[in-house]
């Protein structure tokens, strides 16, 4: 395999590069949105067709569709690498106002343009060079529309294309400059108190506080992080009463959890069931979990870098890998144990951010890279 004449042909498409990326991004995808998902996942199928695929749209009714696209030869014989990416975005419609895409300092900014729309870009760009040099191989593009907002919808067709697939690898932003070889599992639990209301000065002794209740809830529960084990527990809302002179009868709070291996999976939902109030006339509601597996770094992904920095090498530039406290889809893939490699998208900054934006001298060469990647996996 030649990586230099895969750089000459995704250099020959920056420009095109630059003009798909622009359209998607102008195409603003926020999660809730079915109606705008499903448009950036039509444009998206279009300049597909372009390169051979064959297209399959998996219909849903809460969020937009699910869009799964298949390259190269269907030859039973050799499994396809899973691309695995999302187009809902994080902003809702008419974001572009504030934050319009625009081409300054060396980067494109707008809203989801490093997360995760140049991913999906570089996707297409690199199957279209693999193309024209004659270097298919058989590969799935997923893109999801619900990754945003937990992939409870997508979850069940990401595992099982995976377990079909000969290799996983994420679209998703660089760590920096760096692909990501292990991501934290990520939890949400909600935890409510509900009290006994009362006037609080007429009848305050009959008032039973679930505010005071879910306060020393509160200092338990943030003392479950633990930094040596890399797990953390965040209350990150917390709601309650009515009125300054009302008892209050409810409070909640909404708890995020992040855990690097899967077995503190079980430890941390038996902290939270072993929960009490100290009131008896107060009642605890404990819901919610962990919903993303840690992708913990094993013996598949060390394989899958220890390539991709030989390929990054050849192509003139040091690839470092990374550990990140954020989830993706990737989690599911990577605890059915297949090799996972994550953050093979963009190089930039601001995911979530006003800033968003992606240094373009790093598109081409990255994108070049996630090509030989992608011809390189027997």
């Amino acid at each position: 395999m030649d990586v230099a004449a895969i750089y000459n042909q995704i250099e020959k498409r920056n420009v095109s590069i630059r003009t798909t990326l622009e359209e998607l991004v102008r195409q603003e995808s926020p999660s809730e949105d079915r109606q705008a998902v499903n448009a950036a996942m039509a444009l998206t199928a279009n300049w597909s067709e372009a390169i051979g695929t064959r297209i399959k749209r998996h219909k849903q009714t809460t969020f937009g569709d699910i869009l799964e696209l298949r390259f190269g030869s269907s030859h039973k014989a050799q499994k396809p690498v899973l691309l695995l990416g999302h187009l809902d975005t994080v902003w809702p419609m008419g974001t572009l106002a504030s934050m319009p895409w625009r081409v300054a300092e060396g980067r494109y900014w707008g809203p989801g343009v490093l997360d995760m729309k140049a991913g999906i870009v570089m996707a297409l760009s690199a199957l279209s060079a693999l193309r024209e040099l004659d270097l298919e191989r058989s590969v799935t593009l997923l893109l999801n529309s619900d990754e945003e907002v937990g992939s409870t919808v997508s979850r069940g067709i990401t595992e099982r294309l995976a377990l079909e697939s000969a290799a996983v690898l994420v679209l998703e932003p660089a760590q920096g400059l760096a692909y990501k070889t292990a991501r934290k599992g990520v939890g949400q639990y909600h935890v409510e108190v509900t009290g006994v209301g009362a006037h609080s000065g007429v009848d305050f002794e009959r008032g039973h506080s679930a505010v005071l209740e879910l306060a020393k809830l509160v200092q338990t529960i943030s003392n479950f992080t633990n930094l040596e084990r890399k797990l953390t527990v965040n209350c990150g809302v917390i709601a309650g009463g009515t009125r300054s002179n009302v008892v209050p009868s409810h409070a909640f709070t909404e708890v995020d959890v992040r855990i690097a291996k899967a077995g503190d999976a079980v430890y941390v939902e038996k902290l939270f069931r072993r929960l009490k109030v100290s009131d008896p006339k107060c009642k605890l509601t404990i819901t919610g979990g962990i919903n993303r597996p840690p992708m913990e770094r094993k013996a598949g992904t060390i394989a899958l870098f220890k390539k991709a920095r030989r390929l990054a090498a050849e192509l003139g530039f040091s690839l470092e890998e990374a550990a990140t406290g954020g989830g993706s889809d990737g989690n599911f893939t990577a605890a059915l144990g297949v090799p996972t490699l994550d953050g093979m998208g963009a190089v930039g900054d601001g995911a979530h951010a006003a800033h968003e934006s992606v240094v373009i001298e790093h598109l081409v060469p990255r994108t070049a890279l996630l090509a030989a990647m992608i011809a390189s996996i027997e």
